[in-house]
């Protein structure tokens, strides 16, 4: 955002209400991919009763489904996306916009916040099964040559990319923190085939810190204190959905 300029206030003044919206990265990918009018999809608020608690699900268009990945395939996006409503916690959150000019305008004032989900359905799980493969792909391929190599290369005792990597490991620790969204993957990839892991598992799956891996598992799992599944993690409850019908191992 541009340090010169006045700020337009008129979102401030009209009073005007803006809700914060977190969606998958998917999703925002495929809105960028929209034509024309940029329509990418419906958003439907309903509500159940005078008392009962609104219930907001956008729906993706058709045209937007069809996610492209490695070797050819292809899957087609979740199209339903329920919210989980949020609030705003005593915090006062805005949204600005800046043009081409530099010209900075408040937009509005955040007065509610949401997470948008996409519903569980078969269609997500082969999404969730692409993105796992392409994580997969190897970033190194080796190859077999078919002639002799003239040029002279100049063997070193280590590559600068191994340097920083290992330059990158002091800084941060061991192990390097992996996105969120990808742990996350890992995570629900892993509870897909048992209910409960211990913490020493999950970490040898994800390859992740115990302290940033037990911040992730604190916001999708449960700790287990005592019974027979004591010191392991499961699932909360509105995550299980992502075992589909399989039995857990009780």
């Amino acid at each position: 955002m541009s340090e010169k300029g006045e700020v337009d206030l008129t979102g401030a003044k009209q009073n005007t209400g803006v809700w914060l919206v977190k969606v998958p990265k998917y999703l925002s990918q495929q809105w960028a991919k929209a034509t024309g009018r940029g329509d990418v999809g419906k958003l439907r608020i309903s509500k159940k009763g005078n008392q009962g608690k609104a219930e907001v699900s956008f729906t993706l268009n058709e045209e937007l489904t069809v996610i492209e990945g490695i070797e050819d395939k292809s899957v087609s996006a979740p199209r339903e996306h329920p919210f989980t409503m949020q609030t705003v916690g005593g915090q006062t959150l805005a949204v600005f916009t800046e043009n081409s000019s530099d010209k900075i305008a408040l937009e509005g004032v955040v007065v509610q916040r949401a997470e948008c989900r996409p519903a569980v359905s078969e269609s997500y799980m082969r999404l969730k099964r692409l993105q796992i493969e392409e994580l997969a792909k190897p970033v190194r391929l080796s190859q077999q040559l078919d002639k002799v190599v003239t040029n002279n290369y100049k063997p070193v005792a280590n590559h600068r990319y191994n340097l920083e990597y290992e330059r990158k490991k002091k800084e941060e620790g061991k192990r390097a923190r992996a996105d969120k969204q990808q742990v996350l993957d890992m995570l629900f990839s892993a509870f897909e085939k048992h209910q409960y892991y211990n913490i020493k598992d999950l970490v040898e799956i994800t390859k992740q810190p115990v302290t940033y891996l037990k911040e992730i598992l604190r916001d999708i799992g449960i700790y287990n204190v005592k019974g027979t599944h004591k010191n392991t993690w499961e699932l909360k409850p509105e995550y299980r959905h992502y075992q589909g019908d399989e039995k857990t191992d009780e």
